[in-house]
């Protein structure tokens, strides 16, 4: 006897449906509202992204970078050793313009 992939489908159906059917309806509810979540996210993101675009149109030439805070740090040479194992012990070079 040869049992193809549909047969499986409806026995593993009609298992569920026997010793799973209390457990059905909060399944159910519990999808429904997952669903909704998911709508109302969906729905935020484009309006805000569509809002994003519109602020962005309506200000022109205007870096949106302008608003970010500027990032300190320095540049180390990969060729050089001592500088790998300042950057490993946690030394800093004091802030400033290092001209």
């Amino acid at each position: 006897m040869n049992i193809t992939g549909w047969q499986i489908a409806i026995i593993a159906l009609l298992i569920i449906l026997l010793f799973g059917a209390p457990k059905l309806p909060k399944l159910a509810k519990s999808l429904g509202q997952s669903m909704r979540i998911f709508r109302s996210e969906v729905r935020t993101m484009s309006e805000e992204s569509r809002k994003n675009s519109d602020d962005s149109t309506a200000s022109g030439a205007e870096d949106s970078t302008q608003d970010r805070a500027p990032v300190e740090g320095r540049v180390l040479n990969p060729n050089d050793p001592t500088a790998e194992q300042q950057n490993r012990s946690g030394e800093r070079e004091p802030r400033g313009d290092h001209r």
